[in-house]
């Protein structure tokens, strides 16, 4: 089997079952990707684009390599969302570490939404729910309503963390809980795995992003992540 063929439908034997290579690849990256977020570099963007490409391998090639399972197209639709945003996050990070990034080392420096924004995220949140429920329902996606959850709070996280808002790490927490039983009830084992490790890696994010927050506002530190949109 070729390198191609091995990341595309190789397998990793583990007890009497196997996994998935491409799976168990693209979380790896994911997990990288996270690691570097938390510490607020903009490597977090590139690696994320990687763990990218190999999910939605995963997700949207199920009907094909694996057609006794559903497809999940709002898992696979998350990957198309995340490569935009991340090339977004890339960029946004990029000039923020430019302009001299936050005082501590990292590319922006974490502050809040603020009451205005955070309407803004609950009103896109309802929209969108609704929007990519019907648009599930339509194609005949892997749990419409569990997805559609998923795939809006995915959404909203990732654009937080381009914007450097603290809150984005509670809102993956949101998207793990329901993200485990569904990726387990699809059979998505390695991945529902991830989702644990992300949840408990979100909540230790969360607190290191606001000791951050704090430690940098008691320096009157400008924010340069506010330059762009």
């Amino acid at each position: 089997m070729d390198f191609l063929n091995w990341l595309l439908e190789g397998t990793i034997p583990v007890g009497s079952g196997s996994l998935r290579v491409p799976e168990v690849l693209g979380n790896i990256f994911g997990l990288g990707s996270a690691l570097f977020g938390m510490r607020r570099k903009v490597w977090a963007w590139p690696v994320g684009l990687v763990g990218n490409v190999l999910l939605f391998m995963v997700f949207a090639g199920n009907e094909v390599l694996r057609p006794d399972t559903e497809p999940l197209w709002g898992q696979a639709g998350r990957q198309v969302f995340f490569a935009a945003v991340s090339l977004y996050g890339w960029y946004r990070w990029s000039q923020a570490s430019r302009s001299g990034g936050a005082a501590d080392g990292g590319a922006i420096t974490p502050r809040w939404a603020g009451r205005r924004n955070l309407l803004m995220l609950v009103a896109v949140a309802a929209v969108l729910y609704v929007v990519l429920l019907q648009v599930l329902e339509v194609i005949g996606s892997y749990g419409p309503p569990t997805e559609a959850w998923i795939l809006t709070g995915s959404i909203l996280a990732t654009y937080g963390m381009a914007r450097g808002w603290v809150e984005f790490w509670l809102i993956w927490i949101l998207v793990d809980i329901v993200g485990v039983t569904t990726l387990v009830d699809a059979g998505f084992y390695p991945t529902a795995v991830m989702y644990l490790v992300y949840g408990v890696f979100c909540v230790w994010g969360f607190f290191t992003w606001l000791r951050v927050q704090r430690n940098l506002a008691s320096m009157d530190q400008p924010t340069p992540n506010e330059v762009a949109v």
